[in-house]
């Protein structure tokens, strides 16, 4: 294969690439999850817990925490 040749073939795939790129920007299944910020897609949101909810999580980890407290106490 001659350099013009390698050349040539590496054109049409750019041209390839660029044209499917094209493709997927314009489709609309893809721009609505494309933000304006240089064509990256957009964070996932975050899920917030409820103040009612972080208490329970909070006294559930001090509940584990006591039983492995005396669990170990138990073994001394």
């Amino acid at each position: 294969m001659t350099r013009y040749e390698i050349i040539v073939a590496l054109d049409q795939e750019i041209q390839r690439l660029e044209t499917a790129r094209t493709l997927i920007r314009n489709s609309r299944d893809v721009t609505a999850d494309i933000s304006a910020n240089n064509g990256h897609a957009r964070p996932a949101m975050r899920r917030h817990i409820s103040p009612e909810g972080r208490k329970r999580i909070i006294e559930a980890q001090r509940r584990r925490w006591a039983k492995q407290k005396k669990e170990g106490a138990k073994g001394k």
